[in-house]
């Protein structure tokens, strides 16, 4: 038998950081060699995509990248947002007839424009934004009208944790309010339960692609009376390193105004976020639920939510029963009336819940009612204010903070965190980084009480100039789950949105091999 090398040893190693899954055969083996217990090493390279902020003049939009301070790991590495390619223009137009001077100025014409067309390529190939420090964010504005999608990688010292926040203020307009995003990962496979095909609606879902090569996506709409005829969503080609945002209601001729849209790729990954603009109540991004499970958590109603509607679905062949529980400040309980749900197989249900909270922090549990735990996505429309002065945000399903959880774009003030342990009390440890342009860092701990929801007010770094990340880590105890709310008043309206906090991922379980291959003799 030959020896088998260190080098793909190191190999499966460095394999496992990127993609969180190795295995290694031994020559001669049946199968892979069993493993020991596995070692956690960070990853060596993330991968984040930021979808077209917005197509009004006036909007403002706030980049903020940053990845948690580390003790141990690599020195070197980047981390940096570039903007997407923009699609190609249709080459297949008719010919003009100009001929002689006519051909010559429209040939200088096409030479200005291809230099032009360069330099603006150029500077789309420069780093929009670009980490410098570990536990430090950095900034990037832009308030141009169009401004593309970005599309990011962080590697080595900047990779395990790296999180980008993009924020867009649009004081007036249809598209008038507070749209928040923590910017995703790219995936195959995402669930939307919240949006809308109604009149009053205007959804976008946003495909960006990361690769260099085209990706080709499917779109499926589920109504509450089962899945919406559509022609023309199979087979949606993303270009790559390219973005194609989708009006929804363009996608079938049915209007509903709550919709379930699910969004797989044939070939290739993409990153999808869904924006949402409803009239005379406001917008925002609608992020994609945590997978399909048995039992969901909503984390970080507010406590003056003044309307709340629980949209809900379950992909699989069976019906679902759900318990529904808001986690309070002092406890648990079921909403008058509304303590369960009954959501029917492909069909998306929904219920208004109005002012569930009642001016208490919640956060809401949907759980099996028997045995089946049919697999189901959720997600909630909040609404603060009334009349005029309405502003609506939402709240995905989402998984535990796990090891360690961030969101960054926090200001001086209007950020306030949610913190809630479904079963067992816990106690986490909050980070507020130091800010963008400067301050120190401040750390709290805090104990969450089983069944309840903790809403605190984050210590400020101490001298903080710009904007900083909050980081939560599970210290001890059950799972927590967590959403930061941002509120930034803007013309008499509370303008707000929402973001949970799911694990970063920083870390992956790499198997030690049982034997040491690199003595194994001939």
């Amino acid at each position: 038998m030959k020896s088998t090398p260190l080098s793909l040893i190191a190999g499966v190693v460095a394999l496992a950081a990127v993609t969180g899954f190795a295995a290694l055969a031994v020559p001669g083996d049946d199968g892979a060699t069993e493993a020991k217990a596995a070692a956690r090493l960070p990853v060596e390279r993330s991968s984040l995509l930021c979808p077209a902020p917005s197509t009004s003049d006036l909007a403002e939009t706030t980049y903020t990248s940053f990845t948690p301070a580390a003790k141990d790991g690599p020195k070197d590495g980047t981390a940096e947002l570039k903007a997407a390619e923009a699609l190609p223009a249709d080459e297949d137009e008719p010919a003009d007839g100009k001929t002689g001077d006519a051909d010559d100025k429209a040939d200088a014409d096409d030479k200005k424009k291809t230099e032009a067309d360069d330099k603006e390529k150029a500077a789309d190939s420069k780093p929009v934004v670009s980490l410098k420090d570990l536990g430090k964010p950095v900034t990037a504005e832009t308030s141009k009208s169009g401004a593309p999608a970005l599309v990011g990688t962080a590697t080595d010292r900047f990779a395990p944790g790296w999180t980008t926040q993009q924020t867009t203020t649009a004081a007036a307009g249809g598209a008038r309010g507070l749209l928040g995003v923590s910017c995703t990962a790219p995936d195959t496979d995402f669930w939307f339960p919240g949006a809308s095909t109604g009149a009053s609606r205007q959804d976008y879902v946003h495909l960006t692609n990361p690769d260099d090569t085209a990706a080709v996506a499917d779109i499926e709409l589920y109504g509450a009376e089962g899945p919406l005829k559509s022609d023309v969503g199979e087979g949606i080609t993303v270009p790559a390193r390219s973005s194609v945002p989708l009006l929804i209601s363009t996608l079938t001729g049915e209007a509903a105004e709550n919709v379930t849209v699910h969004v797989t790729t044939r070939s290739g990954r993409v990153g999808a976020v869904v924006s949402a603009a409803e009239d005379e109540v406001g917008s925002d991004w609608l992020a994609a639920s945590a997978d399909p499970a048995g039992t969901q958590i909503l984390p970080g109603i507010p406590a003056d939510a003044t309307s709340v509607r629980l949209v809900a679905f379950a992909p699989g062949e069976d019906d679902a029963d759900v318990k529904v529980q808001l986690l309070g400040k002092n406890g648990t309980f079921s909403p008058a009336g509304n303590d369960t749900l009954h959501i029917k197989s492909q069909m998306t249900a929904s219920v208004d819940l109005k002012n569930v909270t009642r001016g208490e922090p919640g956060s809401l549990r949907l759980t099996p009612t028997d045995d089946s735990r049919t697999p189901v996505v959720a997600a909630l429309r909040v609404v603060r204010g009334t009349g005029a002065k309405q502003e609506v945000a939402f709240i995905p399903a989402t998984g535990p903070v796990g090891e360690r959880a961030t969101v960054a774009d926090n200001r001086a003030k209007g950020s306030v965190l949610s913190l809630t342990a479904p079963r067992k009390t816990a106690k986490v440890k909050v980070t507020a980084s130091a800010g963008s342009e400067g301050g120190e860092a401040a750390v709290k701990t805090y104990t969450v009480k089983g069944g309840t929801t903790l809403e605190v007010t984050p210590e400020a770094p101490a001298g903080l100039k710009g904007g900083y990340a909050l980081t939560v880590e599970t210290e001890s105890g059950g799972p927590v789950h967590a959403a930061r709310t941002l509120t930034i008043p803007e013309g008499g309206i509370d303008m707000f949105t929402v973001q949970t906090l799911q694990d970063d991922g920083g870390t992956v379980e790499v198997p030690e091999a049982e034997q040491d291959l690199s003595v194994l003799d001939d």
